[in-house]
């Protein structure tokens, strides 16, 4: 495995990383009605505590 490869791969698996990429979604700019931008916040932020919980920002073993 490359090492390019071997550092993307470590940095998807972290739950930090995670929890970024669906604040970055739940955050994209596009205007909807007060109610529906309510219901995407909520959920987008229910969905990265979960994540929090659920995923260790432990550092995995180097595999060698």
């Amino acid at each position: 495995m490359t090492k390019v490869f071997r550092f993307i791969v470590e940095r998807l698996s972290e739950g930090s990383t995670i929890r970024g990429g669906i604040m970055l979604l739940t955050a994209c700019g596009i205007t909807l009605r007060p109610e529906l931008q309510s219901a995407i916040i909520a959920t987008g932020m229910t969905l990265a505590g979960l994540i929090g919980v659920l995923v260790s920002d432990a550092p995995a073993p180097a595999a060698e």
